[in-house]
């Protein structure tokens, strides 16, 4: 009973909260409290989930972090198993916030600099995909794959909320860093950290 007293609650918080831009909060690490690894292991499956064989890319065991599959923003099917045996920064952004347009350009440095040692992926959320599909062309991140989560599905399954948010996986899916990262400053250092 309390919890339907508290959810509501819960929820207009949320609400409250993704309404507001990245406001270069202090980044959490995967150590402090409601940043746990396994908070990506919650959610139910998507049927396209539930046939695999547990096989990332090359055979490598893949995550409970990474069993999801989405859209791109070009609309090409995505499975995030493919993801897995290697580090994977998750950039969570939406098209009208000018913090994640500020982190775009480093985003997309590290991503060129760490390919084939290292994954990122854009996961655009609140706003329709037409202004994703353009905040990726204005921002020149076309380089890496965004995937459009109009329903909120990637962030409720990484707990997200609010935009301008870095997720960094190691090559297990443990997550290792979640936070605002103003600019994008410091998250090369993260990554190359996780890739020698």
């Amino acid at each position: 009973m309390r919890a339907r007293i508290l959810l509501p609650a819960v929820l207009a918080a949320a609400l409250v909260t993704l309404t507001a831009c990245g406001s270069g909060d202090v980044p959490a690490s995967a150590g402090d409290a409601g940043t746990s690894p396994s908070k990506a292991s919650s959610p139910a499956q998507s049927p396209a989930d539930s046939h695999d064989s547990g096989s990332g890319s090359q055979g490598v065991k893949v995550p409970e972090a990474l069993t999801f599959s989405a859209t791109t923003v070009d609309g090409k099917p995505f499975d995030a198993k493919i993801l897995a045996g290697k580090p994977t920064v998750l950039w969570f952004w939406a098209p009208w916030c000018p913090t994640c347009k500020g982190q775009a350009a480093e985003t997309a440095k590290v991503a060129a600099d760490q390919q084939g040692k290292a994954n990122v992926v854009g996961v655009a959320g609140l706003d329709k995909n037409a202004a994703m599909r353009a905040f990726v062309s204005d921002t020149g991140t076309g380089s890496f794959p965004h995937l459009s989560d109009e329903k909120g599905e990637v962030w409720k399954r990484f707990e997200i909320t609010q935009q301008s948010v870095y997720v960094i996986l190691d090559q297990t899916g443990k997550t290792v860093f979640e936070g605002v990262l103003p600019g994008g400053k410091g998250l090369a250092d993260k990554v190359s950290a996780l890739t020698g």
